[in-house]
């Protein structure tokens, strides 16, 4: 019997205006996962964002009352129920915003135990890039969540970029870090794969836990 109960993929923008483009990657980080979900199982596959903008005021009155409001419970209990998970953020001051981090800390700090995450960040300039690895990549490690291998930031020069021989441009990227979210929702080994095939060349380009043993042993 197959099972009936939809996968749930949610995405949460930390970004401030409107039109973001915080909430854009979101949605195309979305899109890429859930593209790939249902070509690859029988389960329909729900998507939800949540846009902490409009959480700002019920995020402050938590984190002083200890009491959350209705539309922020609903909020956090979306994104601790996923079985995929999206986190995208602005950068302020080389960081992640104080937006993004105060929902987080309304978190309990096991209830992203083993739970798939794409993290992203949006900014000016590349040079804010590492804030991906020395500010997101720790902080759902300390929440216990399991990271994808690929994470995407995109400046403001990414936007319409197709990229070069070089370097892959912003929608290949948000393709694989989607293709890594979907193996891991569905349970497969997603550390250490393979680019040759890549994933945006039409193939799986997982490799099997055991292969990655096998090649280890002959180096």
């Amino acid at each position: 019997m197959f099972a009936t109960t939809p996968l749930r993929i949610v995405a949460v923008s930390a970004g401030l205006s409107q039109p973001s483009s915080t909430r854009l990657l979101a949605d195309r980080l979305a899109a890429a996962a859930r593209e790939r979900l249902a070509t690859e199982q029988d389960r329909d596959v729900e998507v939800q964002v949540v846009e902490l903008r409009d959480l700002a005021v019920d995020i402050a009155n938590h984190l002083v009352s200890g009491f959350p409001s209705a539309k922020l419970r609903e909020a956090i209990d979306a994104v601790t129920e996923a079985d995929g998970l999206i986190a995208v953020t602005p950068v302020f001051t080389a960081s992640y915003s104080g937006l993004f981090k105060s929902f987080f800390d309304l978190i309990d700090h096991t209830a992203l135990t083993g739970k798939p995450v794409v993290i992203a960040a949006t900014g000016g300039t590349a040079r804010h890039s590492l804030v991906l690895e020395h500010a997101l990549r720790p902080l759902f490690a300390y929440l216990r969540a399991v990271t994808v291998p690929t994470s995407v930031y995109a400046a403001s020069e990414d936007w319409g970029s197709s990229g070069d021989e070089y370097t892959e441009g912003l929608p290949s990227r948000i393709r694989r870090a989607g293709g890594e979210l979907a193996s891991a929702v569905l349970g497969r080994t997603v550390s250490g794969a393979s680019r040759t095939p890549g994933l945006d060349d039409g193939e799986d380009a997982v490799v099997p836990f055991e292969q990655q043993l096998a090649d280890l042993r002959l180096d």
